[in-house]
């Protein structure tokens, strides 16, 4: 299944499945079927992905959901459809607001090559646990959205990046209890403020203003069972990665080269902390998937009117355009 969220052009956010072309309504085809008794639930029709999964809600009763889509008629017992033209939408990020987002830093070749670059030898911690910032869950971006570069930025970067979100939570998991908890994967771009976050780190401390204006997440989450083909031993995905610049492909990797696996993400981010529904966990830059590792002397920094797009194989394409302030 792809999961998505979407603004109409008239009406309230809305979410449910992608399928080709056409958005499909979750909240009503889920009062449809609690009002035709082919759905048996209690309480309220979920308003977002991430209502949906706070109240319980998993992969088996979306799969259910979609199977009853098929038969369900044109419109709800409102005389809404359940089916609408993605084309007439603007999406939002898939989840919106999540309760947290931590993004990693597992490809070894970004790592090393981002570090050469700084005259800097990799670190042999770097390889004993995967590393992790807290960035902002309220900046989130959809594709399609302008991304504003900030007003102290002249370095602006794009990343290649894939995040999981969470279907369910834990605290002290196993890798393999933490890959049990993924719903899916999104693709994920953090932009970055190379020259703030270059100022800014010479504190010592991780990554802050240089990173938490815009994180673009989707155009959808595909979940884990649409993927389990391309699956790689444990966490891991044979899935082929790609970046744009004004169409000019600046980037190729494969999701498979992730030094930590997904679940090991999982399971180190649940160490002492409760973990909760919705959450999203961002892969880091994949190799050669940034400005920063590619070197400006190749592709040069983002300005406004770059339009960047991110592809990864069976998750869609993330576009965002770079605007000036306001």
């Amino acid at each position: 299944m792809r999961l998505a969220a979407w603004l109409p052009l008239a009406g309230a956010p809305d979410w449910g499945f992608v399928d080709g072309g056409r958005g499909g309504s979750v909240p009503r085809l889920y009062r449809w079927a609690l009002g035709t008794g082919q759905l048996r639930a209690e309480g309220r029709s979920p308003s977002s992905l991430l209502d949906y999964l706070y109240h319980g809600g998993g992969r088996a009763e979306l799969a259910r959901l979609a199977a009853l889509a098929g038969g369900a008629p044109p419109t709800d017992l409102d005389g809404q459809p359940f089916w609408v033209e993605l084309q007439d939408l603007e999406l939002l990020p898939p989840v919106q607001h999540p309760p947290a987002f931590r993004d990693f830093y597992t490809f070894e070749q970004h790592v090393r090559a981002a570090r050469a670059r700084r005259g800097l030898e990799m670190p042999p911690e770097w390889y004993e646990a995967p590393v992790f910032y807290y960035s902002n869950p309220h900046a989130l971006l959809a594709s399609g959205l302008p991304v504003a570069r900030p007003r102290a930025c002249r370095e602006l970067d794009f990343e290649l990046e894939v995040a999981a979100v969470l279907e369910r939570g834990g605290r002290d998991l196993s890798p393999e209890e933490g890959e049990t908890r993924i719903l899916g994967l999104a693709i994920l771009n953090d932009w970055s403020a190379r020259d703030v976050q270059r100022r800014e780190m010479k504190v010592g401390l991780g990554p802050s203003k240089g990173k938490d204006f815009a994180t673009s997440l989707g155009p959808w989450v595909t979940t884990v069972d649409e993927l389990a083909d391309r699956r790689v031993g444990r966490g891991r995905y044979d899935l082929a990665m790609a970046a744009r610049v004004n169409g000019r492909e600046v980037s190729r990797a494969n999701l498979k080269d992730m030094h930590f696996d997904f679940g090991r993400l999982v399971a180190h981010a649940s160490e002492g902390v409760y973990l909760h529904p919705g959450e999203v966990l961002g892969s880091g830059s994949a190799g050669t998937g940034c400005i920063l590792e590619l070197g400006p002397e190749n592709v040069p920094w983002l300005e406004p009117g770059d339009l960047v797009e991110l592809e990864v194989e069976r998750l869609g394409v993330l576009r965002n355009t770079v605007v000036a302030p306001d």
